[in-house]
This record gives structure tokens, sequence and C-alpha cells, in this order.
């Protein structure tokens, strides 16, 4: 057995023979002791490692066990505490158990005593971890990223899993602004979070802004913050969002929309890292980084003079494009399996089952809503689940936007048939790539991606627009 895998146990007590001899018991018998004469020295220990199992001595000097077992309890609360004491009565065996005391024993102790113990509290440290891989399952990321962006990531298709190398890579890159792209209810905002969580701004604020859901005569204001009387209706100093995330990450969420006289104002706060507030004339400093998302097209935009092409550059040093779920069907059975497990415990609905024919139906449907819609479908359909098996039933598909159909007992190619639709939309529209991703429905760099996957050559003579 590895040192990563062994139970790894801190001995507590102000017996320096007593802990010597526990540690050499525990070494022999392929655990990892660690020794601890001092509250100190055990707090230290308890700070640098992942402790499994604690024993500790109920009397301390300067200390008493019991207020140590209630501060080990709430500061790492799935760790294991065996109380020993060689002056035990029962009231103090009751206190700790009701402490959260895993066992009891009282000094002395045969080693016979504390192997079984341990036997049992490994037995439910092994059990605690699977259900730990379990909760993992098919997550890209760890259970305590998840819980610092409120939100997990499931995904297996080799497009999710390049995604979140993306975001990784733009977690090393901290100053770097970042582009994300993507239908709605993709992910762009777990993006985002975990990028900033990932990174070295992780203790400063990540601070989400909708571009279009502030009105326009109040959008300086809110970007820049303005002087107590600078307009009607400031009845005091107020710092906008450059301020407020100083050291932090400002996630601007619909960055298309945001309307063209801002956009300047936006760019040169970007470029230069300095504002000025509203009715103020003292520039103030700022350091932040910009992550921006969006659902549309925004080189369609910026030709059609609706987006600043210097702000999109300043914008998108990073691009990370999120593929539509349609485009990675690896990713619904996991993502199922995981939004029933999350609303079957909320509805308290334990051990449903999942009808394999749903999985296929799923499969064939295109998701317009992409992942939100897949998790809001699982939650209305557990909700009219009346028995402990989900089926299709359950499930409320919308009509699809168009079937293939196939005749004269031909089994249709579907590759082939999208690579023919692929080819014969480029030869319609002269080879332009944007018009000919704008006629097929998807964004252009999924279209890059299928010329690749297809290997489909563009002619190079003609206009790629």
């Amino acid at each position: 057995m590895t040192t990563q895998n062994k139970i790894k146990i801190l001995i507590l007590d102000d017996e320096k023979q007593f802990t010597e001899e526990l540690s050499g018991f525990f070494t022999d018998s392929n655990f990892e002791p660690f020794e601890a004469n001092t509250v100190e020295d055990g707090r230290r220990i308890l700070e640098k490692f992942e402790i499994d199992l604690l024993i500790l001595d109920v009397r301390l000097p300067g200390a008493n066990g019991l207020d140590i077992l209630k501060e080990v309890k709430k500061q790492f609360p799935f760790m294991e505490v065996v109380i020993v004491s060689a002056h035990g009565d029962m009231d103090t065996v009751i206190k700790a158990m009701r402490l959260g005391a895993f066992d009891y024993l009282r000094k002395p102790f045969r080693f016979i005593d504390i192997q079984i113990v341990i036997e049992r509290t490994q037995r439910y440290l092994q059990l605690q971890r699977k259900l730990k891989q379990m909760e993992e399952t098919n997550s890209l990321i760890s259970k305590a990223l998840e819980d610092k962006i409120e939100r997990q990531f499931i995904g297996v298709s080799p497009q999710i899993l390049e995604v979140f190398e993306q975001a990784v890579l733009a977690a090393n890159y901290p100053d770097t602004n970042v582009l994300i792209t993507g239908e709605s209810g993709t992910g762009k905002e777990n993006i985002a979070r975990i990028i900033h969580y990932s990174s070295n701004r992780k203790e400063h604020l990540l601070c989400a802004v909708n571009s279009n859901a502030i009105t326009e005569s109040l959008l300086e204001s809110e970007f820049f913050g303005h002087k107590k009387g600078s307009f009607t209706g400031a009845i005091s100093d107020k710092i906008g969002f450059f301020e407020v995330c100083n050291q932090g990450t400002l996630f601007l969420d619909e960055i298309a929309d945001m309307p063209l006289n801002l956009q300047a104002k936006i760019l040169r706060a970007t470029e230069e890292k300095v504002i000025t507030r509203v009715g103020d004339t003292l520039p103030v400093r700022t350091d932040f980084r910009i992550i921006s998302a969006t659902n549309k097209d925004i080189e369609k935009r910026v030709e059609k003079k609706k987006f600043r092409l210097d702000l999109l550059h300043r914008l998108n040093t990073i691009h990370i494009h999120i593929p539509a779920l349609r485009e990675r069907p690896e990713d619904i059975k996991p993502l199922l399996i995981h939004y029933v497990s999350v609303y079957s415990t909320k509805f308290n609905k334990p051990n449903l089952s999942i009808s394999p024919d749903i999985f296929d139906a799923l499969i064939k449907y295109d998701f317009p809503g992409n992942v939100r819609e897949l998790r809001n479908m699982t939650e209305r359909a557990i909700m009219l689940c009346k028995g402990s098996r989900l089926v299709l039933a359950d499930f409320q598909l919308k009509p699809q936007k168009a079937e293939v159909i196939a005749t004269n007992n031909e089994i249709v190619d579907l590759k082939s048939l999208e690579a023919n639709m692929i080819r014969k939309a480029l030869q319609n529209y002269n080879y332009n790539q944007q018009a000919t991703a704008d006629v097929l429905g998807i964004h252009r760099d999924a279209l890059s991606r299928k010329l690749k996957k297809y290997n489909i050559n563009i002619n190079i003579n003609k206009s790629d627009g």
C-alpha cells in the first residue's frame, strides 16, 4: 500500500512514551502515524496533513480534550476521533460521543483494543472514500472547486475535455482577458467561475454583470461609479463594477449587446486600468480581469458596426467556445445520471432507476436549450414520476425541428449526410465560411471543427469572408 493510500493517524497525547509506542504499533500495522505531545503541535499537523483518524487524550496540559474534540469536528467534520483517558467516567464518555467521537478507550488498553477500533473506523473511512469517488464520477473539477463555484461540471466528451483544458490554461494567466462563446444554456458562466476560482485572483471578488440587463441611462454609473450630486438621484458616492472587482474578475455576460457608446469607455478602462467616476475628475487605478461571454455571433455584430473590433481584440486574447450539447451527445448520459441523483434527493425520491429508452430518446433530441434544458427537463420528470422508475413519458420532449427518414429499407449514414450538406452549403455560398455557418445554424468555430472532422478542404481561391 502506498503512503498516499495509507490511513493517516494523529496521536495527540502529552505522554511521549505512549505516543511513541502507539506510533510504532501503527507503523508495523501499515498505517501512517503522526505524533504530537502538545495542542500546538497537533494543530500544525492537522493543518499540514489530511488526517483520517485522531487519537485524542481527554486531559491535556492547558487544554480540555473535549474542547479540542469540538474544535476538530467543526474544522474537519469527516475526521474520525477516538478519545482515550486514564481517568474516564461515564459523563465524559457521553459528552465525547455527543460531540462526535467515534469511540472511547480507557488507559491502559491493549493494542488489540485499538486495532479493533481502527478496523471499524477504517471500514467506515473506505466507505466514505467510495462515496466521494462516486460523487466525483464524470466531474471534471474537484469537490473543493465545486463548492467554491457552487456548481458542478460534468462531461466525458473530447469537446468538453478540451474546453476544460482551455479554462485551466486561462486560469494560469490571471491578467489575460477571456471571451467565452456558446449557445444559451451551454454553461458559459460555469467556465468563467472555474477560471476565476482556479486562478490567483480567487481570494477576491468575481462580479457577474448582465450587459443588457442594466438600463442605458445607468450603465456608465454602474461600471464607473459616481460622485454624490453628479446627476438626479445620485444621493451618495458610489463605486462601480471596475472598482468593486479590484484584484478580482469582472464577468460580462451578453457582452455583444453592450451599447456602442459604452464600448469605447470599456475599452479604455480595460487598456489603462484607470477609471474616473461620473461627476469626478480624480482618476482611480484598479486591477481587474475581464471574462466576457455571449451567445451571439460577435464577429457578425462587428461587421454590422454594432460592436467595436478593437474592443473584441482586447477581450478575446483567449477564446473558449463551448459546443452545443447536440454536438457532444456522449455527455448526455452522465449529465442525466447526475441530475437524477440531485433531484431525486431533493424531492425525496431515492433509488430512482432510469429506463434505457430515455437515453436513446435524449441522444436523438437536438436540445435547443442545451445543458440547462436537460437539467430542467430532468427536474420536471422526477416531479412527474409516480413510481420508482423514470420512464420516457415523464420527459416532455419538444417536437424536433426536422427528422431524417430512411426509405426503401436503406440505412441513412448521418455522417455522410452531414458532410455532404456542408459541402453543398459551401458551394452555394462561394466557400464563405461565415455565410455557410449561418445557413447551417451553427457557430463558425463549430463549422471549422466539422471541416477538419470530415477532411473537407476549402478552395483557397474562393472568398473566405
